[in-house]
């Protein structure tokens, strides 16, 4: 029992003491943000470029790659949404005879068909962004040219496989 103690206050004082550690150092010791390297007063210092106050998402011109990187997290937030409904109209449409004509008959509307085409190029865009970064993770394309390229094959790829496959949706 008396081990157990002792072995529980040490591990209490090296958490203490690692917590401790953890600490912001005082706030006299921090360099102020006036301070400037050279020995350069903050009036005598100048910014290469002025700084927004306000960040405008609308005038920022954001490249390929980084549009299918927005698009790959939007396209996996869908599905994942888009999950629980599945899984309904899966159930409902093995359940019985009935239900089976009742998905049939919401499948057959021409909103939930361009509902589900939209679905159908989120995973298409998401499984081919996903080849896209597994190849990057490998070091293959992380120069500026081929990735524009392979972002750019990412849509093509997409898209393309959309249309043929939304083709027979609509049919």
């Amino acid at each position: 029992m008396l081990c157990s103690m002792v072995g529980m206050y040490n591990y209490l004082a090296g958490m203490l003491h690692f917590a401790h550690s953890l600490r912001p150092p005082p706030r006299s010791k921090i360099a102020s943000l006036t301070d400037f390297p050279n020995g350069m007063s903050s009036s005598t210092a100048k910014l290469s470029k002025p700084r927004p106050k306000h960040l405008d998402l609308t005038k920022i011109r954001l490249p390929l790659p980084g549009w299918v990187s927005i698009m790959h997290r939007v396209s996996g937030a869908a599905m994942f949404v888009a999950i629980p409904l599945i899984l309904w109209l899966l159930d409902k449409s093995l359940g019985t005879e009935i239900g089976f004509d009742v998905v049939n008959e919401v499948l057959a509307l021409w909103w939930v068909k361009l509902a589900l085409a939209a679905l159908l190029w989120g995973f298409l865009h998401h499984f081919c962004a996903g080849i896209r970064y597994l190849m990057l993770d490998m070091h293959k394309g992380i120069d500026l040219a081929s990735a524009r390229m392979s972002a750019g094959a990412v849509y093509l790829v997409s898209i393309a496989l959309t249309l043929l496959l939304a083709w027979r949706l609509f049919l």
